[in-house]
């Protein structure tokens, strides 16, 4: 049973502050364990670095599909101006790219915002019959959850649970999926 989140037992530790759960997330690393993830209900500056995350590459996924957009905007303006509806001013072709810009712009937006969408379904491993894992429901509202796999870890459990306490955790809790 393996999936994009992970299975298995889980060490929770549950963080009251954000600053706390950033230090924390150094020093859990400092002492050998392997963090699976932190969740928090808004974005911490420089988690993801803290937490050794590769550099996003979703802007380059969002230059392709508005450059695809933009393609088809004028692809679609150059045919239909030439080919299947010319208009044609005081007897001569008035195509210019430059009357069309605002269908340019809106299909470019409108494919960089959907594939982006998709993006991020897929990447996440989202859809309607994917059952999300919670570690706490409260990570949703106003507490932080560092969440480390006891599989992926040769530091024993309770070793673990003491170097999330020292390290400020509120509490720690064991969860299995």
């Amino acid at each position: 049973m393996s999936d994009v989140h992970g299975s298995g037992k889980f060490l929770v530790g549950i963080f009251d502050d954000d600053d706390v759960v950033l230090a924390a997330v150094k020093e859990v690393k400092n002492a050998g364990v392997r963090i699976h993830e932190v969740y928090s209900p808004f974005p911490i500056h420089g988690l993801d670095v803290a937490l050794g995350h590769p550099r996003s590459r979703l802007g380059i996924a969002a230059f392709m599909f508005a450059l695809s957009g933009t393609i088809t905007a004028l692809t679609l303006t150059f045919y239909t101006e030439s080919f299947d509806w010319p208009m044609i001013v005081g007897g001569k072709d008035s195509y210019s790219p430059v009357v069309y810009v605002p269908v340019i712009f809106e299909l470019t937006v409108l494919f960089c915002a959907l594939g982006m969408v998709g993006t991020f379904i897929v990447s996440n491993g989202m859809g309607p019959t994917v059952k999300p894992l919670m570690y706490d429901l409260r990570t949703t509202d106003n507490k932080f959850a560092m969440a480390i796999d006891l599989s992926k870890n040769n530091i024993g459990e309770s070793d673990i649970e003491q170097i999330l306490k020292k390290s400020g955790a509120a509490e720690v809790n064991v969860k299995q999926f």
